[in-house]
């Protein structure tokens, strides 16, 4: 009777070989492969080692002694020539829990590749390990053969990797191998890693040897590398352990930099975080003078970090540098400084904040530092400006499960997991992952995990099934809902191709579906798949139709279709609808389309076919979008243009006469997302505007050109009186910002748009500074006026009137439009999509549209107020000859800039709605073209100082009578000087 709490016994015997013995085995074993020799023993050349089977039951429990080679006593000389003489343990069993059997190997024995690939082993393992416990059903199964001498060697460059180096691995062979494998067990990860080719992992093999390298080699790299393949009839492992120094960047602190008020806390805490890694790096604090440095491990975000912490209980009495060292055996310290500094009395600060994050009180000049909220990785840092006043909060604070998954992507990505089991297990995890997102940085951070899945997929060659399709589309559905203005906006600030990027991924990613699962068809609120596969035989034409607004019909023909069918090939078409999108993606225009603004109509389209495992780019396409007006341009989206960032083309694509009113009807030439362009306005009316504005500016530079000559030569004679002077001075500071802004205009269209071009923002800032500036000397010039009509007997200086007014002309626009660029800027807000002014669609426009209005309303309240102080004259302001003379010389001035400059701006606010019929386009476009012309005209030539003056300076000859040079505002003044003697 076998006990069942009793383990099994297998051992292996050695006798004596006289002549030509006939071993025969007691029983054969489980799986066939006993009875072979399992090796013969070195230097006894009479005995061989047989694979006999002893099947030894104990009740009792294993004994120590029985775990070696077993002594027999001596043969005797009657003994049988085949006796004994060696018996050695190779295997020892036990049952388990499910009833079968745990059968172990003991040292220098294993279970060879034939038995191990038809068990499963005992506890959970990568499938190219050695096979040392296996688990088997039965009582009987066989028994552990002994290891032959290992048929390789496992070599390294350096077993201390710095970072950023590349690591060498080198297997050389002495037996013919069979399925090499390679992986990295890291620190803390619960079972090595596959590692296969991707970015940073390259393999190579020949005869005689193979090899395993890895560039840039970082923390994530670091562990145990384990070679594993068959020889010999075994499956081996070898192993070399790679550690790699730590960074600075590898290590958390927080904060980096701290000011504290010793009044206020006289306590503060700093901390270093480093990962887990294979290398000891005990961690200290100095100095610590009256502080407290502890250790504790960290979950969650950073899984295994360890953090040193330091509380200091009061404040240095300087400023002080506290450092964090890490130091390894053998290696350099690292060391991390911490600055902290003293608030001393008297020094601005800005005071403690209590808002969402606990803000202390900061020196000004410095940078206060918090962790971020919740499970959410990054800081939230928040400038306190030179003058004590808190800066906006600036977060980096990502979602941590957002940053794993990126990681994980990033890894594989690089050659580190199994493609064909991680990719669906990330897609599955993405859906809810996208409904977490509530930044730019967690928008980003999806973005770029979508984008690595689709180069995996594709390097891989992989094939998805439905339910991860399914989650692909289900996440991209998520993503095209989330606000545009709070998250995609600011995220295309960071990084402009982000939209681009993801239709790329989604387009490689459906196109991959496995051809058992066709036909497959999804329908979500932003996203529409239909998928099918074709039979070998002739195809028909190939239809799809999609319920969307506007209606979407496209055709392949069967001409198309008929050379891919004819290979005896699956013909796998994929259609896929993506709303939203279009509006998402960079305006963007190629060749052909011009500068012009455009409207999509809410769709893309993307037609894909597969024709085996190759993609099918070329084939006439029919696509049918309905109920649509104007002039329409049939685009495809283009990835490679704008230096990545994507454009739309009309390369390959045409209009056609549709059948069916209103709709239009597109032939392309090649298979890719496709939309159609509407124009705001007609093609025509586009061409004409841009013509009328191009000309009206060439036209405007000009005429103040020539103002600014005429100044030139009349200047000493216009501006002999204070009056006169100040008028002037303000019109010749309109001409110049007018000037410089419709120079800056004229030529911004030649820089390439976007945030990220530095030309761009600084034509943009120009402009809206140089407008600004132009309205402003409008208004000084109008009080000067005003002043001069309402006090008569009030005489103004040159020293204290022109430096008020250069403060209102060119420091006022100026902090409206630094204000403007630092709020809107960091918000993705600032710039226009494709142009170099700006956004027409957020609050950057108010900065304009706010001063402009009020400027024109003020000059219209002053114009008002002149108008009826001198229509109701009193008795000490003398005949009413007079007063009309006063009232012209006002209304003169400001009727001028009020319509030139009023009402033409008023007209180019109106032409920024998209209603709006094209009257007011063409009337702005030839007011704005007049502006210069206008100042020229009425501003300075109407002058009749300025008219003498040049008379006099051109014409040889003037007539004998005196010609006065008096102006309506000299005359203003000398009369009140008149009046102002005679009332005295």
């Amino acid at each position: 009777m076998v006990c069942s709490a009793a383990p099994l016994l297998l051992l292996a015997m050695t006798l004596p070989l006289l002549g030509s013995p006939a071993v025969q085995p007691g029983q054969s074993q489980a799986g066939g492969e006993s009875g072979q020799p399992l090796d013969q023993e070195s230097g006894a050349a009479e005995s061989v080692l047989a694979a006999v089977y002893v099947h030894l039951d104990l009740k009792k429990p294993w004994p120590p002694a029985l775990s070696g080679a077993l002594a027999l006593p001596p043969a005797s000389a009657s003994s049988s020539p085949r006796a004994i003489t060696g018996l050695h343990l190779t295997t020892e069993c036990h049952p388990n829990q499910d009833g079968h059997f745990d059968c172990a190997c003991l040292s220098g024995y294993q279970w060879n590749a034939s038995v191990c690939a038809h068990r499963s082993p005992c506890q959970p393992a990568p499938n190219l390990r050695p096979c040392g416990c296996l688990v088997f059903n039965h009582s009987d199964p066989g028994y552990c053969q002994l290891l032959p001498p290992a048929p390789a060697t496992l070599s390294l460059n350096s077993r201390l990797q710095p970072p950023g180096s590349t690591l060498n691995l080198t297997l050389l062979v002495t037996q013919e191998v069979a399925h090499l494998r390679w992986f990295l067990w890291r620190a803390g990860s619960p079972s090595p890693i596959l590692l296969q080719p991707g970015t940073q992992v390259s393999l190579s093999s020949s005869q005689g040897w193979a090899a395993l390298s890895i560039v840039n080699m970082s923390q994530p790299w670091a562990g145990e590398y384990r070679c594993c393949f068959e020889a010999q009839g075994f499956r081996w492992e070898l192993h070399q352990e790679v550690r790699v120094p730590l960074q600075a960047r590898d290590v958390a602190r927080l904060p980096d930099q701290l000011s504290i008020s010793c009044a206020a806390s006289p306590g503060f805490q700093l901390s270093c975080c480093l990962p887990s890694t294979h290398l000891a790096y005990p961690a200290s604090w100095s100095p610590t003078e009256g502080s407290h440095a502890s250790v504790f491990n960290v979950s969650s975000a950073r899984s295994g970090a360890r953090c040193l912490v330091l509380a200091a209980r009061s404040c240095p009495p300087v400023d002080t540098t506290y450092t964090c060292e890490l130091q390894s055996p053998g290696l350099a310290p690292l060391r991390v400084p911490v600055s902290v500094t003293i608030i001393q009395d008297g020094d601005p600060t800005c005071p403690a904040d209590l808002s969402a994050v606990t803000w202390n009180v900061t020196k000004a000049g410095y940078v206060a530092q918090a962790p971020c909220p919740g499970n959410r990785t990054g800081v939230v840092t928040r400038a306190c400006g030179p003058g004590g006043v808190w800066g906006p909060p600036r977060s980096s604070c990502t979602d941590a499960g957002l940053l794993a998954g990126l990681q994980r992507t990033r890894l594989l990505r690089a050659g580190q997991g199994w493609p064909a089991e991680e990719v669906p297990r990330i897609l599955a995890e993405l859906p809810g992952q996208a409904e977490t997102v509530s930044s730019s940085s967690d928008l980003l951070a999806l973005l770029d995990t979508v984008s690595f899945l689709a180069e995996v997929v594709t390097e891989a060659g992989m094939q998805l099934g439905r339910s991860a399709l399914e989650d692909l589309l289900r996440t991209t559905d998520k993503l095209l809902d989330l606000d545009a203005r709070s998250l995609w906006t600011p995220a295309h600030s960071q990084e402009p191709s982000a939209a681009s990027a993801l239709l790329l991924a989604v387009e490689s990613l459906t196109r991959t579906l496995r051809p058992q699962d066709h036909p497959f068809s999804l329908h979500l609120s932003n996203v529409q798949l239909q998928t099918r596969l074709l039979s070998p035989t002739s195809p028909d034409n190939f239809r799809v139709s999609f319920s969307t607004q506007p209606q979407l019909q496209a055709q392949v023909s069967r001409h198309s279709l008929a050379p891919l069918v004819r290979n005896g090939t699956d013909v796998r078409i994929t259609s896929l609808v993506l709303r939203k999108m279009d509006h998402l993606l960079p305006s963007n225009y190629g060749p052909g389309l011009g500068g012009s603004l455009y409207a999509t109509p809410g769709l893309v389209f993307s037609l894909s076919i597969m024709a085996g495992e190759e993609a099918f780019n070329q084939g006439q396409v029919t696509m049918d979008f309905g109920d649509t007006e104007g002039t329409a341009h049939c685009v495809f989206w283009d990835y490679k243009m704008f230096q990545g960032q994507g454009g739309w083309s009309d390369e390959g694509c045409r209009a056609q006469e549709a059948r069916a009113r209103p709709s239009v009807r597109c032939l392309c030439g090649h298979l890719t997302a496709f939309s159609i362009l509407m124009s705001r306005r007609a093609t025509l009316d586009d061409a004409t505007l841009e013509l009328l504005s191009q000309l009206g500016l060439g036209a405007s530079i000009l005429a103040l050109l020539v103002c600014l000559g005429v100044y030139r030569l009349v200047w000493r004679v216009v501006v002999r009186n204070k009056v006169s002077y100040f008028r002037h001075a303000a019109l010749l500071n309109m001409v110049l910002c007018l000037l410089a802004a419709d120079t800056c205009f004229l030529g911004a269209p030649l820089l390439p748009p976007g945030p990220r071009s530095p030309l761009c923002l600084a034509a943009a800032f120009l402009c809206h500074f140089l407008y600004l500036a132009t309205f402003f000397w409008m208004l000084a010039q109008a009080l000067v006026l005003a002043h001069q009509l309402f006090f008569v007997f009030h005489q103004l200086s040159k020293h204290r009137v022109l430096p008020l007014m250069v403060v209102l002309g060119y420091l006022c626009p100026l902090g409206f439009a630094g204000v403007t660029l630092g709020l809107y800027l960091p918000r993705g807000q600032y710039l226009g999509e494709g142009a170099c002014w700006l956004d027409s669609k957020g609050g950057a426009r108010y900065t304009f549209v706010g001063p402009v209005l009020a400027i024109v309303g003020a000059n219209g309240l002053v114009l008002t107020t002149a108008v009826l102080k001198l229509l109701r004259p009193s008795l000490s302001e003398g005949p009413q000859v007079e007063k009309r003379q006063a009232l012209l010389g006002v209304i003169k001035a400001l009727l001028i800039l009020t319509p030139v400059f009023g009402l033409t701006w008023g007209l180019g606010l109106a032409t920024l709605l998209e209603e709006v019929s094209m009257v007011p386009h063409y009337i702005f476009a030839i007011l704005n073209s007049s502006q210069g012309v206008f100042i020229l005209l009425f501003g300075c030539l109407m002058d009749k100082k300025v008219r003498e003056a040049l008379r006099k300076r051109f014409c040889s000859t003037l007539p004998n009578s005196t010609t006065s040079l008096a102006t309506n505002e000299t005359y203003i003044l000398e009369h009140s000087k008149e009046r102002s003697e005679n009332a005295r």
